[in-house]
Parts: C-alpha cells; sequence; structure tokens
C-alpha cells in the first residue's frame, strides 16, 4: 500500500530552496530551528555543538535540496534524520576511540574505546528519541505524563488536574508510557521519528 502524500508544503519548501529562494530558507528554520538545535543538543549535552550542528544541518538542507525525498517522509522527518546523523559524526570526531591493538589516536582529555563511544551514542540516540516521541504525541497524552512524572501527581489527582475519569488517566499514562518505550527498542542505525518515513 503507497504512503500518504506528504504534505503540500513540504513539496513546496524543496521547489522554492531548489531555485535558491533564500526566504524559503528562513521559513524553514523558523520553523525548525528549535527541534534541531534542541535534539542536537540532548544527543551532545554541549550548547556550542548543537550551535554548530544547528548551523550544519540548515547548511547542508540548503545546499541540497534534491536530497530530500518526498516519498520517504516529511520535510521535519528528513530534518530530524540530518540532525541525528551530524549529531553521532560530531559525537564520533570528537572523541579520540582506541584502535583494536589498543592504542590510542592522541588527546589529552581522555579516549574512549570503540565500545564506549558506541554506548554513549546508544544512550544520546535513546534520550533525542524520547524527547522526539514526547514531543510530538497527542497533547492529551503528553499531559497526563507531565502531571505524573514530572509534576509528580498519582493517577486521582491526574486525572482530577485533568477532568477526566481514573480510568482515562491511567489509560493515556499507559500509552505514553507505551509510546516512551519505543525510544529503547529501535534500531541505532538509520533512527526515524516514528511515523516519519524511512531513514537515509
Amino acid at each position: 500500500m503507497a504512503k500518504d502524500a506528504p504534505p503540500r508544503w513540504d513539496r513546496r519548501m524543496q521547489q522554492r530552496l531548489a531555485r535558491g529562494e533564500a526566504a524559503a530558507l528562513g521559513e524553514l528554520y523558523d520553523r525548525f530551528a528549535a527541534l534541531v538545535h534542541s535534539q542536537a543538543h540532548r544527543m551532545l549535552d554541549d550548547e556550542d555543538a548543537a550551535d554548530v550542528v544547528t548551523r550544519e544541518v540548515f547548511g547542508y538542507v540548503w545546499e541540497n535540496p534534491d536530497a530530500y525525498d518526498p516519498k520517504q517522509g516529511s520535510m521535519r522527518s528528513w530534518v530530524t534524520r540530518l540532525t541525528h546523523h551530524r549529531s553521532v559524526q560530531w559525537l564520533r570526531r570528537a572523541h579520540d576511540v582506541v584502535d583494536d591493538d589498543g592504542t590510542a589516536s592522541g588527546g589529552e582529555d581522555g579516549t574512549l574505546s570503540a565500545e564506549e563511544l558506541e554506548q554513549r551514542v546508544r544512550r544520546a540516540t535513546a534520550a533525542a528519541r524520547a524527547d522526539y516521541i514526547v514531543a510530538s504525541m497527542p497533547a492529551p497524552l503528553r499531559a497526563a505524563l507531565e502531571l505524573a512524572y514530572i509534576q509528580r501527581r498519582d493517577y486521582r489527582q491526574t486525572a482530577a488536574d485533568l477532568g477526566v475519569t481514573g480510568d482515562e488517566a491511567r489509560r493515556r499514562l499507559r500509552l505514553g508510557l507505551q509510546l516512551l518505550s519505543t525510544a529503547n527498542t529501535r534500531p541505532l542505525e538509520g533512527f526515524s521519528p516514528p511515523g516519519y518515513g524511512r531513514a537515509l
């Protein structure tokens, strides 16, 4: 079964970028810069590095608008995948990796083994994926999770705050947690947020 066509905005944006419209890049930046920066910051835990990744992502989009394939998902999905890829590249560049023979390539601030670096990449990827899942889940589920896990409300208090029954509050919490549980179960390579097409 064919995928639904992406929104017209995505196709129009790609066409405008391909024509070299600077205003299109500005519009794209306004729409996705906060998403890109927060995802990069969550993965890298470094404000300056997140700034660099954000610039790299939008620079790549500007120079390669034809790399976006509307058949593979939305523009948002593509930008998210680019951010993930660039963040992983930055992590790998920022840390020296110990070679198979046990020697390090240098670096006075310490080195990571290839295994340690991959574990860090996996943790960062899962954290970024969890952030994305929470941000993109339906508002009623997100509100229930925020009340229960950030404000430490039990399900009865959550139900009262939301103006729903206890059963409905439990259902929303259960669904929200089920969505969040997928953050650690998807494969690392080819990360694609739920419902946004395949990875690069």
